[in-house]
């Protein structure tokens, strides 16, 4: 299994417009952060998680051949606005675009895209294929088992999503005993570390570490990060052993 993080930014992005903190204006490449994204190659696919702003951005520098379905956390606008360029993958496959999302996201994707499902087929435009998903029930894609982990992102609930020993969750605030269990025995763990102060609807770096102490994966990635944080380099000499600040582009092999 091979998981890349395609943006590791909030919702607004590293650089902030007009933001002149020094994180913001940091020469170091680590600090400039696409909205927050990820594709995992497993089994001879490539599923892409959420499709921010960036999308496009992202799979011209990732440039994998095929998106062959792409798994929602959730609605909001930082992780499915850049759905339309699903497209330039209908025209290479001849198909439509296999999305996997809860009846809330979809709701959401059908008023976002609403010429898409219109029923009137005008020329270019995406074509979606809407499977199904629901927190408490794992899910295939293809041969690959899916374990959706339902999170609480202030008071929206939020899929994260286990493949083998790799689990993948942003956005999130708190998690529930039951789906803490899921968590278990992991290889890889990746969480969402917006800031340093407290936040009402995102861990905070204090957080996610205790988080990671408690679930003890064997590795942990933190994403999801604002310019809030601090700088990339800064933060990354006081992780603990076993625990990274993502980046942009960064390949994580299991």
């Amino acid at each position: 299994m091979r998981l890349t993080f395609l943006g590791t930014g909030t919702s607004q992005g590293v650089p902030v417009i007009g933001c002149k903190c020094d994180v913001c204006q940091s020469a170091d490449p680590r600090d400039q952060r696409l909205r927050t994204s990820a594709m995992v190659e497993v089994d001879g696919q490539t599923l892409v998680i959420d499709t921010g702003p960036d999308f496009r951005q992202q799979m011209l520098r990732a440039n994998p051949k095929t998106v062959d379905a792409v798994l929602f956390t959730h609605e909001h606008k930082d992780h499915i606005a850049g759905l339309d360029d699903i497209r330039a993958y209908n025209f290479i496959s001849g198909e439509p675009a296999n999305i996997y999302a809860t009846a809330q996201v979809q709701a959401a994707l059908k008023r976002e895209y609403h010429y898409a499902f219109s029923g009137d087929k005008y020329p270019g435009i995406p074509e979606f294929r809407l499977h199904d998903i629901r927190a408490e029930e794992p899910f295939r894609v293809g041969p690959t088992l899916i374990t959706p982990i339902e999170v609480i992102h202030y008071f929206l609930p939020v899929l994260g999503f286990r493949i083998g020993d790799v689990a993948y969750i942003t956005d999130a605030k708190t998690i529930a005993p039951a789906e803490l269990k899921k968590l278990h025995d992991l290889d890889v763990l990746v969480l969402n570390a917006l800031r340093q102060e407290p936040h009402i609807s995102h861990f905070n770096l204090e957080e996610a570490l205790e988080l990671v102490k408690e679930l003890k994966p064997k590795r942990a990635y933190f994403t999801h990060i604002s310019h809030l944080l601090g700088l990339h380099a800064d933060v990354s000499a006081g992780l603990p052993k076993g625990v990274f600040l993502a980046e942009d582009g960064l390949v994580v092999e299991r």
